[in-house]
């Protein structure tokens, strides 16, 4: 079977700073229907923040993740990394398939940053269950370097060496220094081609996510075990630039089960230019 996934940090579902700020969140709900994607590992989710919902047009009276699984018709888990004066946010997995299994790791390596790894596992139609992680690392090299130790103390203990397994989420590896640690686990990083792209592979090999507007650094990444890759992308452009500040990282990943058939990956920005539903 393949499976369409995306990666996304979706910056709280807001853009812009004091008079200019808005919520994007409705947008990229449109947006991320257009993808037509069976898993969603998304980073600064936003389950609850009363200021924003008070002053900003559009916010949802649902939490983002239940807001955004509703309209995608997908089953949903959220863990909260960060709770602040106005409310919390964390990482959470939208998934087509049902959700058998959630925890959460927390690996905040100072006080002034509130990081953690989301655990899921998902019911694929036949064998065993798929190990879902969201990422979302930390801004300084030193703390990245021992978040990537306990993600991969984490698997060891917690996935079976047999079973697939997807890691994905945002890095914030600037520089590609721990992507060598993460294959001591069998892990493969999907977004180093060679494989089939859509044009969008950075310096690195890697396909850029960041800044959306005009991408030039790939903090996003997609690791796969047992699962092997046979399209990546980026949703790239004005119209996903107007969500977030980081693009969507696309993968097909194909897995050993023959009941699905294989799913290619719809374009980007005819989802992200898609008319917003009233």
């Amino acid at each position: 079977m393949e499976l369409r996934v995306a990666s996304y940090n979706i910056h709280k579902g807001v853009l812009g700073h004091g008079p200019a700020k808005r919520a994007s969140i409705l947008e990229l709900q449109t947006a991320l229907q257009g993808l037509e994607p069976d898993l969603v590992f998304l980073q600064e989710v936003q389950f609850l923040h009363q200021r924003n919902a008070r002053l900003l047009s559009g916010w949802p009276a649902l939490p983002q993740h239940d807001f955004l699984a509703q309209a995608l018709n997908m089953h949903a888990a959220y863990r909260t990394n960060a709770c602040t004066r106005h409310g919390e946010h964390g990482n959470a997995l939208l998934s087509r398939y049902p959700i058998i299994d959630i925890a959460h790791c927390d690996v905040s390596d100072h006080r002034f940053e509130q990081r953690g790894l989301l655990h899921v596992q998902v019911a694929l139609p036949k064998g065993g269950p798929l190990h879902c992680i969201v990422v979302h690392f930390g801004l300084f090299a030193a703390s990245r370097q021992r978040q990537t130790d306990r993600l991969l103390d984490y698997i060891a203990a917690r996935v079976p060496a047999q079973a697939a397994l997807i890691v994905a989420g945002d890095f914030n590896d600037w520089h590609g220094r721990i992507g060598p640690q993460l294959l001591q686990q069998g892990l493969v990083d999907v977004s180093e081609p060679p494989l089939k792209t859509n044009g969008k592979t950075s310096w690195r090999k890697r396909v850029r996510t960041y800044p959306a507007r005009l991408p030039l650094m790939p903090l996003d990444r997609i690791y796969a075990r047992g699962l092997s890759a046979s399209e990546i992308g980026l949703g790239w452009g004005r119209a996903w630039a107007r969500l977030s500040d980081h693009a969507p990282l696309l993968a097909s990943l194909r897995c050993d089960q023959p009941d699905c058939p294989e799913s290619p990956l719809p374009d980007p920005a005819a989802a992200a230019s898609a008319p917003i539903a009233a």
